[in-house]
């Protein structure tokens, strides 16, 4: 057979480990046909099979009954040159052996590893390691999971160290479980960089879920076969020789020999048990076995518990899509819909921040800078449809990296394009000092051959701060925010639907309401150029005055309505205001027009507040107006003012039933159907409550009602300008 390809050390990653032409020298193998006629063997077969022939069919050699049953099995059992390891305790010579024989890629290996430990002795491990199963398989975490197995697996195997794996998705791993004796340097805690596995060494993990070096400093037993043959797949062999590299790794660590268990889940290496002995060490092939059925519950169990985990994400992010979506389905204002659940989207994705942009009005939510928010947003693509990702601050503007501060991981949700809507959640950097084991790099150095790649030669903790990234956005976060984007795009679409509809509805009303009015107006200019109006002229002058008043609110409302819905804004000059001298103004002036209702007021002092003082009459003038319409008829009307905790709070309360629950869920909406066509506010669209609701959030203010001891109260919040937080110095 041809010789296995020489090693090009400056290319390790490339290294075909699975056809190295060499064994480790604690056992000897033969490789036959599929039809059960030999092909090659190790140099090192005892002096009882030295009659092999190439070419010779496997029952002609003196090899032990069990060891022809298995091969016979084997050739019986195979499918298109495949079959499963099956495994039996052999003698030859006087000497015990594990055998274990398979096919692969159309050949038959037996393998004859030898056994210095009694079977009893195995027998005895064979039971520990079926405790240990059990105790695994019973822990609810991850953490619980991983050191209880190292400790197990160490107690079985006998190993000075025993540590657990878990690898990151840049196929770096960290050891975050470990068990050891304890005068040897503990390596809890280091991370090893993804090069110290190369990519074909991974495969042979996943391919292969034990492998075992009984002695480092073994000498390789070369492979004879019948020349130019094809070289023997050793992927599933356990006598496999390995790299030079990782035996010369191994030897920079003081490693004498080594076993290593894959923890594999979905087809992925998430991570391993590595078993290291400081003299050469050899553990039965049955009890690698228990260990390797071990690593296959520990990856049962993970991916249990990670299942329970995701789906009780998903439950808590369904609930609150549902939520969110309901809110919105309800509420015009996406940002408030947003706003109102903002601390349950955060704690679904977590997320340390939040930031939502819609019509040019920006609001966030966490410990952000409003112009870390605004510098955010101005990043954002302008034509995006679906998620938009950062986890690092390289992958952010350049121009931007300087403004973003500690906030540097994003998802991006653009849940309306149209209106420029957009929902961030933010991740801030997390500061790692990362502790390796050594300097990552491998180092060239010179010899007969040439360049040589060499391992690296210390393993003490190497310190490194790695800044500028945040906690990469987990697939099961992404996935749940990709099925609220889809929602948010379907409410966004069906509320912008809506809004063309009532916008249409809006301009037929207009119409309509204009129309009395401007009638009044002509029929009562057409009298008094006539000059028929007689002794009526000012009940025609009232009527005229009233009639503009009229128009005069609905074409205001409708302004406000096209500002707010085109992302304007009110344009408010917010200036220091006396919100009780402002209330004072209002309270006289209602006494005066319309003296047969009480109005209860009194004045308790200065509250200074920063506010655009007209906004803010409208705002109470609308409230007093409401509970004048729609309150008992003749009733008291009651104001009140007070402040606490750097807020000022006026309430306007009158005698009336409670609002019924579905109205009131849509009180701050405009075009409300309790609104339309109501005999108490004939002349109403349903606009006043929406646009109040707007001037108080535009204040940074909040608007609210309840129902109170038979009595309806509306609530305005302001915060208190920073002269009356802070007090009389």
């Amino acid at each position: 057979m041809s010789e296995a390809p020489l090693v090009d050390l400056l290319s390790c990653a490339d290294e075909p480990i699975h056809i190295p032409g060499f064994i480790q020298p604690h056992g000897f193998l033969l490789f036959f046909g599929v039809n059960g006629v030999l092909e090659g063997w190790s140099a090192n077969v005892p002096a009882e099979l030295s009659g092999l022939e190439i070419g010779g069919y496997f029952t002609g050699f003196a090899l032990p009954p069990v060891a022809l049953e298995l091969i016979e099995e084997c050739i019986s059992s195979q499918v298109d040159g495949e079959c499963a390891p099956a495994f039996a305790a052999a003698e030859l010579g006087g000497i015990d052996y594990d055998c274990i024989v398979h096919a692969t890629q159309g050949r038959i290996v037996c393998e004859f590893e030898t056994r210095n430990v009694p079977a009893d002795t195995v027998a005895m491990f064979a039971v520990k390691a079926h405790s240990s199963i059990e105790r695994v398989r019973r822990q609810k975490s991850i953490e619980a999971l991983l050191e209880t197995a190292v400790r197990q697996v160490r107690e079985f195997t006998g190993f000075d160290r025993v540590m657990a794996y878990r690898f990151r998705e840049d196929d770096s791993g960290d050891v975050v479980a470990e068990a050891r004796r304890e005068d040897i340097v503990p390596y809890l805690g280091q991370r090893y960089p993804a090069s110290d596995i190369p990519a074909q060494a991974r495969r042979m993990y996943i391919l292969t879920t034990l492998r075992m070096i009984a002695d480092v400093g073994y000498a390789p037993v070369p492979m004879l076969g019948v020349p130019g043959a094809a070289p023997l797949d050793m992927s599933y062999s356990v006598l496999r020789s390995v790299s030079p590299i990782h035996v010369e790794y191994l030897q920079n660590m003081g490693v004498c020999a080594s076993m290593s268990v894959s923890i594999v889940i979905n087809g992925r290496l998430w991570g391993l048990l590595a078993c290291h002995h400081h003299e050469p060490k050899q553990v039965p092939y049955s009890i690698r076995m228990a260990a390797d059925v071990l690593a296959q519950v520990m990856a049962s169990t993970i991916q249990s518990i990670e299942a329970r985990q995701d789906a009780e994400l998903v439950e808590q992010a369904a609930q609150v899509r549902t939520s969110l979506v309901e809110s919105l389905l309800i509420d015009e204002e996406p940002l408030d819909a947003l706003a109102h659940h903002a601390e349950a989207l955060q704690k679904a994705t977590g997320s340390h921040a939040m930031v939502c942009v819609h019509n040019g009005k920006i609001i966030s939510f966490g410990a952000i800078e409003r112009e870390t928010a605004e510098a955010i947003v101005r990043s954002l693509p302008p034509d995006a449809s679906d998620l938009v990702l950062r986890d690092a601050l390289d992958e952010w503007p350049p121009e931007l990296q300087p403004l973003l501060g500690k906030w540097v991981g994003m998802l991006g949700l653009p849940f309306d394009p149209p209106g420029g809507g957009w929902c961030l959640l933010l991740r801030t950097e997390q500061i790692e000092h990362v502790s390796w084991a050594g300097r990552p790099e491998k180092t060239v150095t010179y010899g007969p051959l040439g360049p040589r790649l060499t391992p690296r030669g210390s393993f003490d903790a190497w310190q490194e701060t790695v800044r500028g990234r945040a906690h990469a956005w987990e697939a099961p976060v992404q996935s749940n925010a990709r099925l609220m984007l889809s929602e948010l795009l379907r409410a966004s679409n069906a509320r912008r639907a809506q809004t063309e509809s009532t916008r249409a509805q809006l301009l037929a009303m207009l119409g309509h309401d204009l129309r009395d009015p401007l009638n009044s107006i002509n029929m009562a200019g057409t009298l008094l150029e006539r000059g028929s109006g007689g002794g009526n002229q000012p009940t025609l002058g009232k009527r005229i005055q009233s009639s503009s008043n009229r128009m005069q609110r609905l074409i205001g409302q409708v302004l406000d309505m096209s500002r707010i819905d085109g992302g304007l804004g009110l344009g408010l000059l917010l200036e220091p205001a006396d919100l009780a001298a402002l209330v004072d103004d209002l309270v006289d002036e209602m006494r005066l027009a319309y003296p047969a209702i009480t109005y209860t007021w009194t004045n308790p002092g200065p509250a200074m507040v920063r506010a655009d003082a007209g906004r803010m009459s409208q705002v109470l003038s609308n409230l007093l107006s409401n509970a004048r319409h729609h309150g008992q008829v003749g009733g008291p009307i009651g104001v009140t003012l007070h402040t606490h905790a750097g807020w000022a709070t006026v309430e306007v309360t009158n005698n009336g039933a409670p609002i019924p629950e579905e109205q009131a869920s849509t009180l701050f909406n405009p075009f409300k159907r309790s609104s339309l066509n109501n005999p108490l506010n004939r002349t109403g669209m349903g606009l006043g409550l929406y646009i109040v609701a707007t001037i108080v959030r535009e204040h940074e203010g909040e608007i609210s009602y309840r129902h109170e001891n038979g009595q309806v109260i509306f609530s305005v919040k302001l915060p208190l300008a920073e002269t009356e937080r802070a007090g009389p110095t």
